[in-house]
């Protein structure tokens, strides 16, 4: 049977990159392959899943050392989404390229749990996109980089079900060139698409040197910011930290996956060891590894300005003010020009304290309604319709203190470990009850976790203290001014 391969001629048979690291990084048993990489993945069965998923970081070092740090990312990834395609990134080893090097001579790549289809068309494309982008074999050839992520993709969504791959190795440090990459990329950052970054970070220092060169470099990931990023690895080098070769071997495909990312989406960090943690290991020169999930949506670069949130307020003011004397609500839509973040789709709660006193709350979850609009109808729901307190009159409107909560997208839970006390909020649901606490709840009251939980189940869903042990569990963060 004729086959086509990437430069879009017949030619057979296929052409598979053999799999150059079993026994090496990874054992090269097909069934001790399979149990190994299902073992570090069941030790994170009760992570989040995070349906906005646009990309991971993860380590690729023996799995014996960072196999469970990997897992931690994998078990992320909602198993069952079609991905169109999976674009990995990760630093040479081997070859200095000045440049990326894509692909697009394999048909495939095997490892002992089968092989992996490559997008050649894709491939292809991004060498002809940019001049950045070229195959160079030898870069290709002994990278493991790649290859150990792909018995965790093989595992996660099953042999069959393996979305096919974009390989790509990053060699340059000509900034320029990285924003060319990462230019060139951008448009396939879509919902359907799925990027891995793969890198380890501290290399040979002593066990406690990683622990704080990590930290500093993890926190400039969290960012989100390359610039930060950058900074850190430069700060690093300058600490002169005893045996550190570098504070990330794949800095250049990090740096273009938050210069495609910028201001689109959330940073979470997931877990952190180093090889110092395996069992019997040297701790006097080790290597790091940590996993982040790059998630849509929830963005830590969605803030409220000053002056916006002075905004809102106002808004709400009006708005109450305006249903007491019986005027219809208007919106400068000059000022919402100027300001867009109040357009932003999102949710929010408004209170309103009188004297120090709940006087009223009501809020919106979901994206389907500009925050100007969920601020301006919650904040006359607040003042209106709150069954718990009688309708707001004139006489009290100048004792009235306003308090807005601007929501981050609802997550889905498996359990309390994952829910933080003063951080998150506790969203309940089951069937068609539901209840909330806000994040400041917990600075209002000494409960628990627990305790806080099973007051929202009982006095806000009224589904009983223990009925959300059987229900879905939700966080979500909050701006609150």
């Amino acid at each position: 049977m004729m086959m086509s391969t990437c430069n879009g001629q017949k030619k057979e048979p296929l052409v598979v990159r053999p799999a150059t690291q079993a026994g090496r990084f990874y054992t090269a048993d097909a069934k001790a392959l399979a149990q190994e990489v299902d073992g570090c993945l069941a030790l994170h069965r009760d992570a989040a899943i995070y349906e906005g998923l646009a990309a991971l970081i993860v380590p690729h070092a023996g799995y014996c050392f960072s196999g469970s740090v990997a897992a931690a990312a994998y078990m992320t990834i909602p198993k069952d989404k079609p991905y169109r395609r999976i674009f990995l990134l990760g630093p040479s080893h081997h070859e200095w390229l000045d440049g990326a090097s894509v692909n697009t001579e394999a048909d495939c790549y095997a490892t002992p749990l089968g092989q992996v289809r490559v997008d050649c068309q894709t491939a292809l494309a991004l060498t002809q996109a940019d001049s950045v982008f070229a195959y160079q074999p030898k870069a290709h050839h002994r990278e493991h980089c790649l290859e150990v992520q792909l018995p965790f993709l093989q595992r996660r969504f099953g042999q069959e079900a393996v979305p096919p791959i974009v390989p790509i190795i990053i060699s340059t440090n000509d900034f320029q060139k990285l924003k060319r990459i990462a230019e060139a990329l951008k448009p396939y950052l879509t919902d359907d698409n799925l990027f891995i970054v793969s890198s380890d970070f501290s290399h040979y220092p002593d066990y406690e040197d990683a622990c704080a060169v990590d930290a500093l470099t993890g926190e400039a990931v969290e960012s989100g910011d390359a610039g930060q990023f950058v900074a850190a690895l430069e700060e690093n080098a300058r600490r002169g930290v005893p045996n550190l070769a570098t504070s990330a071997c794949g800095q250049q495909a990090i740096a273009t996956l938050l210069l495609m990312t910028h201001g689109t989406c959330q940073v979470k960090h997931l877990m952190y060891q180093n090889s110092g943690d395996a069992d019997d290991h040297d701790r006097s020169r080790v290597v790091g590894y940590h996993a982040f999930a790059l998630v849509r949506g929830a963005s830590a670069e969605f803030v409220l300005t000053t002056d916006e949130k002075r905004l809102l307020k106002e808004m709400a003011l009006t708005s109450i003010k305006d249903s007491l004397e019986g005027r219809p609500a208007a919106v400068d839509s000059s000022l919402l020009a100027r300001h867009p973040s109040l357009q932003r789709r999102c949710g929010a709660f408004v209170s309103l304290h009188k004297r120090g006193r709940l006087r009223g709350c009501i809020g919106h979850f979901g994206d389907d309604v500009p925050l100007h609009q969920t601020v301006a109808e919650m904040a006359r729901a607040a003042a209106f319709e709150d069954p718990r307190f009688p309708p707001l009159t004139r006489s009290e409107l100048a004792d009235i203190d306003i308090e807005i909560s601007v929501l981050t997208p609802m997550r889905r839970i498996q359990s309390l470990d994952q829910f933080e006390l003063h951080r998150h909020g506790i969203y309940i649901r089951k069937g068609s009850r539901s209840g909330t606490y806000l994040p400041q709840v917990a600075d209002e009251v000494n409960w628990t976790k627990e305790e806080l939980v099973s007051h929202c189940a009982h006095d806000k869903a009224g589904i009983g203290w223990d009925g959300w042990r059987q229900a879905e569990l939700y966080v979500y963060e909050a701006i609150v001014f």
